[in-house]
């Protein structure tokens, strides 16, 4: 390694990240972790982290299915993580509550019923609302929630405000815009797929619908906070462990559209940049998603066919920022602390030249996640994130 002449004078975190996102080196690479419901952690992951660093906190609850949760602000802090989540408020109208079924089942208000096995650490879809074989009248005459629930936005400007006003890292809005697979969910998977070849226009529409409910939610949310905050995330699977969940073709025809449509939307009510997480190879749609609005990718599942991080860097990585790429499939389950470590500088040394990159798991920390592994990332991040990368500091 070569020794520093040239140190970046440190930044707060706010800073940090944005002057990533915006494509430039910032004083070290950033660091999130529990800003979003897809880049945070499990809820046995956290109780051991929180044992072994000998706290005592509330676990709460940040989303059911996944059952992951908040992440406490000693242990950000402990991190140096750089980001802070934003999320709006509970729903109020009864159209837009859970229908508890039993102890581990419940209902959406989508209509559709999920159940928590025994043996399993998250919620099944066991239930779609509108499975089998259904109609165009069907699908439109769905009770669907209210956008405008008044929940969502009671106090959430003031909360935001002291938020912004009581920490300078970065302010991460979770939204929805989940069409895919909320419509996933709604059909059943099997239907589904069917239906995206047999009945087209049945899926458009049911998209569409899908889509004009999450945007109005949206735009009231935007309306109280888009001046606030300074990321925006969403989240739409689109990817699997091969390939796209449909072919490019498909996926230009009746995905690509909605999509562009609603990160438009966003995009026309907040400055704030917008981090989009799909699981899987998205390789094929990447000019698709820079097309459509998409300023930084997540989880940037390496292990998934055509995701090498070499080859997204490589033809990407000067139009699109990168956030997570720290493998959750074998890394930091199963090897060793040294081997965290050389992923972290691996992903890093890759990811992070000329900025570009905001340093997480790919995805939330896992059950079987061991804690000394966790440790071992966030140290391995601190360690090497330094600019200039490969520099010894001092």
């Amino acid at each position: 390694m070569l020794r520093a002449k040239n140190v970046i004078e440190e930044m707060r975190g706010r800073e940090r990240v944005l002057t990533a996102l915006a494509h430039r080196e910032p004083d070290r690479v950033p660091i999130d972790f529990g800003s979003t419901w897809i880049t945070t952690i499990t809820i046995p992951a956290y109780e051991r982290l929180k044992e072994h660093l000998g706290l005592e906190s509330e676990t709460i609850l940040m989303e059911r299915m996944q059952q992951v949760c908040m992440v406490d602000e000693r242990i950000l802090e402990i991190f140096d993580v750089d980001t802070r989540g934003v999320f709006y408020g509970p729903p109020e109208l009864e159209c837009n509550q859970w229908v508890e079924l039993s102890d581990d089942r419940y209902r959406d208000a989508w209509g559709v019923t999920w159940q928590k096995p025994s043996t399993s650490y998250y919620y099944d879809m066991v239930k779609p609302a509108l499975g089998g074989e259904i109609t165009l009248s069907d699908v439109i005459n769905h009770p669907w929630p209210d956008p405008h629930d008044p929940g969502y936005t009671r106090g959430l400007r003031e909360r935001v405000k002291k938020q912004r006003e009581s920490t300078d890292c970065a302010l991460v809005l979770n939204l929805s815009v989940w069409f895919v697979q909320c419509s996933q969910f709604i059909r059943g998977f099997e239907n589904w797929f069917i239906d995206m070849v047999a009945q087209p226009r049945l899926m458009e529409t049911l998209f569409d619908i899908l889509n004009d409910i999450m945007l109005a939610t949206i735009g009231d949310v935007l309306a109280e906070v888009g001046d606030l905050v300074d990321v925006v995330s969403v989240s739409d699977d689109v990817g699997t462990q091969d390939r796209t969940v449909v072919s490019p073709e498909m996926y230009r025809r009746l995905i690509k559209p909605r999509q562009a449509k609603a990160f438009a939307y966003i995009h026309e009510r907040t400055e704030a940049p917008l981090m989009y997480h799909t699981c899987g190879s998205v390789y094929d749609i990447m000019e698709d998603l820079i097309e459509i609005g998409v300023d930084a990718l997540n989880p940037v599942q390496t292990t998934a066919a055509k995701m090498e991080p070499e080859r997204l860097k490589g033809e990407f990585g000067d139009r699109i920022s990168f956030w997570g790429g720290i493998d959750s499939h074998r890394v930091l389950p199963w090897g060793t602390k040294e081997e965290v470590k050389e992923e972290v500088y691996r992903i890093v040394q890759t990811l992070g030249p000329g900025g570009g990159y905001i340093l997480n798991s790919v995805h939330n920390i896992q059950p079987n996640v061991p804690v000394e592994n966790l440790l071992a990332m966030f140290e391995a991040a601190r360690e090497y994130g330094r600019y200039p990368l490969g520099v010894v500091q001092g």
